[in-house]
């Protein structure tokens, strides 16, 4: 994505040359230009042996074919499989969220996450504030989980789909939590009804609705308000001791600075406090990086993502 406002100016590189002692890419080449906000690309290979790839924009999920090795795309001709609501309020009263997401499980099957149209609302449409299940070929679409009202990233772990979630802004800078789930089937996840402080679940004061909040899942883990918890992933029993068995989630930052929550990535597990690996990114009156997706590598290194510099870094142990 090219910044926040909504415009046709993203792009998808492709980067190569991986030096792994060095720690850096030898080349950084533009594959596609002229995107609507992108924010996910996924590749996946079909039963034919076809390999393809899936590029989500705000307005639709499309796929074409990929040749290993192109530099920029030989297939002319994308198929459009989902299409996606492009309208809303904008970004600074909370709402439109111009980030599709997706992933594929172990199976096959395609998830795509679209956020609410506002910061509070009823939505008309019943894709909105979802993650939605379908073929790989777009059909057979179904909302899978809802009352998600930015699940910004999304992925598989092993067979089960994890979502981090933002919470609602119209409740104060001390709650709703920023929310992590294990997502199951046919959950509902609350939003914009039910909200969740220090992981209890409780009633939005205004927008109510039949049965209150019974049946509402209660967050895997949690965060503190405004902290924005985005991109994540796994590390298992045979990491590095400082990693094992957690969750690297990145908290984004508040979008008020003055706030001050967020800025870093954590370490995290289910029933334990997060613990700081990478902070410093708000100091005094100023920040100088909002920590985006995480990307494990090996079992004691990962990259990540920072969309306030354009820089992505590598975290590993010397």
């Amino acid at each position: 994505m090219y910044n926040l406002t909504d415009n046709k100016r993203g792009v998808i590189y492709i980067l190569d040359g991986w030096d792994e002692r060095g720690g850096k890419f030898a080349k950084v080449t533009p594959y596609m230009t002229g995107l609507h906000n992108p924010n996910s690309v996924q590749f996946y290979r079909d039963a034919s042996g076809q390999d393809w790839l899936y590029i989500a924009e705000t307005e639709k999920l499309t796929r074409r074919k990929f040749t290993s090795g192109e530099e920029k795309p030989s297939d002319r001709n994308p198929q459009t499989i989902a299409t996606f609501p492009d309208y809303g309020l904008s970004y600074k009263y909370g709402g439109w969220h111009l980030t599709r997401t997706v992933a594929f499980s172990p199976a096959g099957k395609l998830y795509v996450s679209v956020g609410s149209s506002c910061n509070s609302c009823e939505e008309k449409e019943k894709v909105r504030a979802t993650v939605l299940e379908m073929d790989a070929d777009g059909g057979n679409s179904r909302v899978f989980a809802r009352g998600l009202r930015n699940a910004v990233s999304i992925k598989f772990i092993g067979d089960k789909l994890y979502a981090t979630n933002q919470g609602s802004d119209h409740l104060g800078t001390a709650r709703p939590d920023e929310t992590f789930y294990a997502l199951n089937a046919g959950a509902d996840y609350g939003w914009p009804y039910c909200h969740s402080s220090n992981g209890r679940i409780f009633a939005d004061p205004k927008i109510k609705r039949r049965g209150a909040c019974g049946g509402v899942a209660k967050p895997d883990l949690f965060f503190p308000a405004r902290s924005s918890a985005m991109g994540f992933d796994f590390f298992g029993q045979n990491a590095d001791p400082i990693f094992v068995n957690s969750f690297l989630v990145s908290l984004h930052g508040s979008t008020d600075k003055s706030i001050g929550r967020g800025y870093k990535i954590v370490s995290v597990q289910k029933g334990r406090r997060s613990r700081d690996i990478v902070t410093g990114f708000l100091q005094p009156g100023k920040v100088v990086g909002r920590p985006c997706d995480i990307l494990k590598l090996g079992s004691d290194s990962f990259l990540f993502t920072d969309d306030h510099t354009g820089i992505i870094y590598l975290v590993r142990r010397k």
